[in-house]
């Protein structure tokens, strides 16, 4: 099958490697033009290999005719790739929101009812760029959480998934579960402030290194503001722990120990400069919309809050004006069980 990846970063790169070994046929579209002709591309790592890369010029271009497409960019990006996308997508094709932020696939489908919009929980592959024709693929993940809109059309978007990627994806409630299954703001938040001044410096550091006990109770504690906003939306998700157990295959134990287990299996670098997504995405795409969401339940999320106000100061940034998804999703004129609503057609 045909099918379009907007974004061309690591996980657009590592995620046309995994379709190309499953035999289909990707085609990438890079919305800031960093890829712009036809190498092959080579992946290492989880998935090895060479593969022929088709490169559209246009959005317009990678769509046309795809069975999927695959939005595969930073958070910051989806509403602008999204409003591209949207004149171009066809009533028969599925969209993936690969991962959904701040509610990012209840964006386009509500602006697009007639199509089948998937959101994932987190990304079916981690990457890193080598080059813009070279990928380091760091994991191909077991299972990842997805969730359809409409519900109609539920085992078939999940379908079209299992057909492209593997029988990976698990159906989850709403997208509301998908939101809150996302550990990656709480865990990149407080590694990122626990290490500031190495990424600040250009240090060459580990990212799960970084993950002391001391740093991993911090986390632990994040998660558990996570777990209660989702549990006042009804819908329960994994904790941390689970995750890195399912993600890396580790035993069960503190978040220190789990991610000292992922160190030992090799690591992964951590930023080396402060322009990373784990500041420019996790906090106003990640931290922030928790926290919106948590108040209009009614529930306090003191450290998420104060995650995002140190952020600010540190970068003197208004990162939750910097979310410009949550605006046009007018959840503040909303209720809870407005919103519930919303995401269960």
């Amino acid at each position: 099958m045909k099918v379009a990846i907007l974004g061309a970063g690591g996980i657009g790169m590592a995620t046309a490697a995994l379709l190309c070994r499953n035999g289909h046929l990707p085609v990438i579209w890079s919305p800031s033009g960093r890829v712009a002709k036809c190498d092959p591309l080579v992946a290492e790592g989880a998935i090895e290999g060479e593969f022929q890369l088709d490169v559209a010029v246009s959005c317009a271009e990678a769509v046309q005719d795809a069975s999927a497409v695959v939005f595969a960019i930073p958070a910051y990006g989806h509403r602008s790739v999204m409003d591209e996308a949207i004149g171009h997508l066809q009533p028969q094709q599925t969209a993936i929101v690969s991962s959904q932020y701040s509610l990012s696939a209840l964006y386009l489908a509500e602006r697009r009812p007639d199509i089948t919009v998937v959101a994932w929980g987190t990304t079916v592959v981690m990457g890193r760029p080598l080059s813009p024709s070279r990928v380091k693929v760091l994991t191909v993940r077991a299972q990842l959480d997805a969730c359809v809109l409409p519900e109609s059309a539920a085992a078939t978007g999940l379908g079209l998934c299992r057909a492209l990627f593997g029988d990976r994806f698990l159906a989850c409630k709403n997208l509301l579960a998908i939101q809150f299954s996302n550990v990656n703001p709480e865990a990149h938040m407080a590694n990122a402030l626990c290490n500031l001044t190495r990424m600040e410096k250009g240090e060459n550091w580990d990212n799960y290194g970084g993950i002391t006990e001391t740093v991993g109770r911090l986390i632990e504690a994040l998660d558990d503001e996570r777990l209660e906003v989702a549990r006042a939306y009804g819908v329960k998700v994994r904790t941390i722990h689970q995750h890195m157990h399912l993600s890396f295959d580790l035993p069960y134990g503190s978040m220190g120990a789990m991610a000292a287990g992922v160190l030992a299996k090799g690591g992964s670098p951590g930023p080396t400069s402060l322009q990373t997504r784990w500041i420019g995405e996790d906090i106003p795409f990640g931290l922030v919309p928790t926290v919106a969401l948590a108040d209009l339940a009614g529930v306090s999320t003191p450290l998420h809050a104060a995650g995002v106000r140190i952020f600010s100061a540190l970068f003197g940034r208004n990162f939750e004006g910097e979310n410009d998804l949550l605006p046009a999703l007018a959840l503040t004129a909303a209720t809870a069980g407005d919103l519930l609503h919303r995401v269960q057609r």
